[in-house]
């Protein structure tokens, strides 16, 4: 079973490859992903790496929370599910203004 995990406190160059070469020395990676704004495209300083199997997800998670990665001492933890939101509703087309 795959684990996702959250890799927070990024240097802001950090990109996906960075990070999944990172996190290999533990295990296979099945994906990697910096979050990044919508607007300007640069990082938000934090991502997610989805790693094959939860033994070494875990061990990965344990040896580098607070290990130092250009520069920056990461904070990795298993993430969490993501809330439901609810579905956006159209906007009211009814002259109000």
């Amino acid at each position: 079973m795959s684990m996702n995990i959250y890799v927070g406190n990024l240097n802001y160059r950090v990109r996906e490859e960075d990070l999944t070469g990172l996190l290999q020395q533990y295990g296979a990676v099945s994906s990697a992903r910096v979050i990044t704004d919508r607007e300007t495209g640069r990082s938000r300083g934090f991502g997610f790496v989805e790693m094959e199997d939860d033994n070494d997800a875990r061990r990965a998670i344990e040896e580098l929370y607070d290990h130092e990665f250009q520069g920056r001492k990461l904070i990795v933890k298993e993430a969490m599910d993501r809330p439901e939101r609810a579905p956006r509703r159209a906007p009211r087309n009814d002259d109000r203004y």
